[in-house]
């Protein structure tokens, strides 16, 4: 059991009123999950403010109030801390009442837009395979060890976050795995963390339903390395316009990967077919099962990752050389129709560009290309034009479809989809709301050694609208219509 006291360590508190030696049970953000004894957050959200529900968790027995002001009404019983920031000062208590575990297994974070997931799944599978106890958080399941914890965020709140860390330590794991995500980084929940490495992949056009401007959202990120110790390594991709910005400011030891230019670590691709890749790394040929340019460029950061981390480099290669792709990213499915289907996560301009690039460089262009590809409702709808202008320029024909559609009409975002669309390619372009039914046609419109790529929801099982989700999977669902074919 942690005092008051214990968990208010490098904590900038304004005002604390109360005893600071009582016994405190639990940490808790949401009001609903607040008991007897427990730690509550008054954060200000986007939506909701934590302050409102303050009456209601010390009718529930919270200990201690956390809140960025003070109430009128103040009990004697209940310890409250006045902070400047509630949501920074959640992250700090959290790894105060965890005992900064973080610092006690080797914590390397995956940031960009695209490959984070790939990243981190595939880094976690090489140290398995090398029989350490190692951590995951990603975007489909946290993992301790083998054991597997569903995944609700990106990147957790930061209790959770830190609960899991201390999880992973006392099952004796020696690494972990992170996503961490722009919302996170501007958020604090990584804040008070110890990373012994980070990882940037890309930017692209992303999550400006949040972020406002291109500009705020390279700061999200760069905040993460700025943050960073001189103990840390910072890798960059440095192929990406906005790589070396990532380094500018960090404290931690630099280095860089790329494909095209010069770097500290370096692939060159030999070969790229819907079989895997070959390349040339350090004078060595090494054939990986994976696909496409943007896998080289994951497989390269994985490389650079656990050789950083200490592993040899020949044991390093010849790891990547067994992957296999994570689910939902660039899935290839072949049926005995010979059609190909790919099943892929890409729900961002620059991810469905580079897939589409992928397939085009790959394909003889004997056969056509055909693209299902919708939207998901209330975010980013900036984006919406740009998805259909580059299926309908990188595709022989495209079927706008519904993704998550939410709380949004389907039919309202196909519509804004097909903004983008010049007339060039209208002849091309159909559009069908219902998923299922958009698979189906696509299937029926497909001959032998055609390419169908089904993008946007990759490894989900659901779709989500009007509140609900409802089952739904797409490589399930293609792979079914596929093979139902009499071709």
């Amino acid at each position: 059991m942690k005092t008051v006291k214990d968990i208010l360590v490098n904590v900038n508190a304004l005002q604390v009123l109360g005893d600071t030696s009582i016994l405190i049970n639990e940490l808790k953000l949401d009001s609903r999950r607040v008991q007897k004894g427990d730690v509550f957050f008054a954060v200000k959200g986007t939506t909701v403010d934590g302050h409102t529900f303050i009456p209601s968790v010390i009718e529930k027995g919270a200990a201690v109030i956390v809140c960025e002001y003070l109430p009128t009404d103040i009990p004697s019983n209940v310890v409250f801390i006045l902070v400047k920031d509630a949501r920074q000062t959640s992250a700090q208590m959290a790894c105060n009442y965890y005992e900064h575990t973080s610092k006690k297994l080797k914590l390397v974070g995956i940031t960009g837009t695209n490959g984070k997931t790939s990243i981190v799944t595939l880094l976690h599978q090489i140290y398995v395979q090398q029989n350490q106890k190692v951590g995951l958080l990603s975007t489909i399941v946290n993992k301790i060890g083998n054991q597997e914890i569903p995944s609700t965020h990106t990147t957790p709140d930061p209790i959770a976050i830190n609960a899991l860390l201390h999880r992973m330590v006392e099952a004796g794991c020696t690494h972990a795995f992170m996503e961490v995500s722009s919302h996170a980084a501007d958020q604090d929940r990584i804040f008070g963390l110890e990373f012994a490495g980070a990882v940037f992949t890309n930017i692209t056009h992303d999550h400006l339903d949040y972020h406002k401007t291109f500009q705020e959202y390279i700061y999200a990120k760069k905040k993460f390395f700025d943050n960073l110790p001189n103990t840390a390594f910072a890798l960059t991709n440095i192929d990406d316009k906005r790589g070396e910005v990532m380094l500018q400011n960090t404290a931690a030891k630099k280095y860089s990967y790329a494909v095209k230019s010069l770097a500290d670590f370096k692939f060159k691709i030999l070969e790229n077919t819907f079989n895997g890749l070959v390349v040339q790394c350090n004078d060595v040929e090494v054939h990986l099962q994976m696909t496409g340019r943007f896998n080289a460029y994951n497989l390269l950061a994985i490389y650079a990752t656990c050789t950083l981390l200490g592993m040899p480099s020949e044991i390093a290669l010849s790891a990547i050389s067994t992957l296999k792709g994570a689910e939902g990213r660039f899935d290839v499915l072949k049926t005995p129709h010979k059609i190909i289907g790919i099943v892929d996560y890409a729900h961002t301009p620059d991810a469905l560009k580079n897939v589409l690039d992928t397939i085009n460089e790959i394909r003889t262009h004997n056969e056509q290309v055909i693209t299902i590809i919708g939207c998901g409702g209330n975010r980013d709808k900036a984006k919406r034009p740009d998805m259909a202008l580059i299926a309908s320029e990188l595709s022989d024909k495209v079927i706008l479809t519904s993704d998550n559609p939410r709380n949004e009409k389907a039919e309202d975002i196909i519509q804004e989809m097909k903004v983008g669309v010049p007339p060039h390619n209208f002849n091309k372009v159909m559009s069908i709301t219902d998923r299922r039914e958009a698979i189906r046609v696509a299937c029926n419109l497909a001959n032998s050694k055609d390419i169908i790529l089904l993008a946007g929801k990759g490894h989900e099982k659901y779709q989500e609208i009007d509140g609900l989700k409802y089952d739904f999977d797409d490589k399930k669902i293609l792979e079914e219509t596929l093979n139902e074919l009499n071709k």
